[in-house]
């Protein structure tokens, strides 16, 4: 496979229900005069139920002695940090923070990536109540609050929501701010050659700080999907959207981005496992669009 490439270059989708990630909160929500109405369902957790093999009466006693396997080892689990400029919570007018987006380098300077699904059956505008806080942490939003204005999708996302095409670009500020000027970008970058070590952050709905985790992404092997995947404990209801960075610089936070948390189970129905659309000639067709 080639190396990764680089990438330095409204519309809003239909409107219908939208659910967001882990399938302990689903969110069925219409966005009606620029106000968000939401009906908010807590899943009952299933009955968990553990079933013990007995030996068959008459059996003989083994007289080989008994091995016993080692454990596999546990996934790692991300921890809660004070956040870095270039990634934040995307609000949801009063329902508060439900998914998580990144600046990216872009030409103009005001986009963000997040996960599709995200935004789907939202209307944007000028009077939006959807809004993104880069760097949000502790009930405090260093730097500032961006209305999302548009957003772009991929033509298959909009016609069927395929899975492999779960990333969305937010157009966010007024007309002329440029947040990419008080936060930094991501580089967004495609065609990564997999696993990758990558650093993944995420906007809990819970808490109001982000967790960020450190493991490989691997190639998720499932027909029909271009997929990766990525085990790490603690990516629960709202890290959806939260960037798959590699080559993170410890003194900006800045890194590359190649995935977003989506796709598969709109990213994962455990909060252990986490999944992303592949960045391959789509996302990369997309943000030529976006940045037009």
């Amino acid at each position: 496979m080639s190396s990764p490439r680089r990438l330095t270059e409204s519309t809003s989708p239909s409107r219908s229900p939208f659910a967001l990630r882990r399938g302990s909160l689903l969110i069925a929500g219409v966005a009606v005069g620029g106000l968000l109405a939401a009906v908010i369902v807590l899943a009952q957790p299933a009955a968990l139920a553990a079933a013990h093999g007995s030996a068959s009466p008459g059996a003989s006693p083994s007289l080989s002695p008994t091995v016993t396997p080692s454990p596999s080892p546990s996934p790692p689990t991300a921890v809660s940090f004070k956040g870095t400029p270039a990634v934040g919570a995307v609000f949801f007018g009063k329902l508060g923070h439900l998914c998580t987006a990144a600046v990216v380098d872009s030409p103009h300077g005001n986009l963000a990536i997040t996960a599709a699904h995200c935004i789907q059956g939202l209307r944007l505008g000028s009077h939006s109540s959807v809004f993104f806080a880069p760097g949000y942490h502790d009930g405090k939003s260093p730097y500032g609050r961006w209305i999302v204005r548009s957003a772009f999708v991929d033509a298959s996302w909009k016609r069927r929501q395929d899975a492999n095409d779960d990333f969305a670009f937010l157009v966010v500020g007024r007309a002329g701010q440029r947040i990419q000027k008080r936060t930094g970008g991501e580089k967004l970058v495609t065609d990564v050659k997999l696993p990758q070590a990558a650093e993944v952050i995420g906007y809990p709905s819970a808490t109001k700080r982000p967790v960020k985790c450190d493991a490989p992404a691997k190639r998720f092997r499932k027909k029909g999907y271009h997929q990766m995947v990525f085990d790490c404990g603690g990516f629960t209801n709202g890290t959806s959207g939260g960037p798959f960075l590699m080559h993170v610089s410890r003194k900006t936070g800045r890194g590359d981005v190649f995935g977003v948390i989506g796709g598969y189970q709109q990213g994962g129905d455990t909060a252990s496992i986490s999944y992303s659309a592949l960045f391959e000639h789509n996302i990369a067709e997309l943000f030529k669009r976006a940045s037009a």
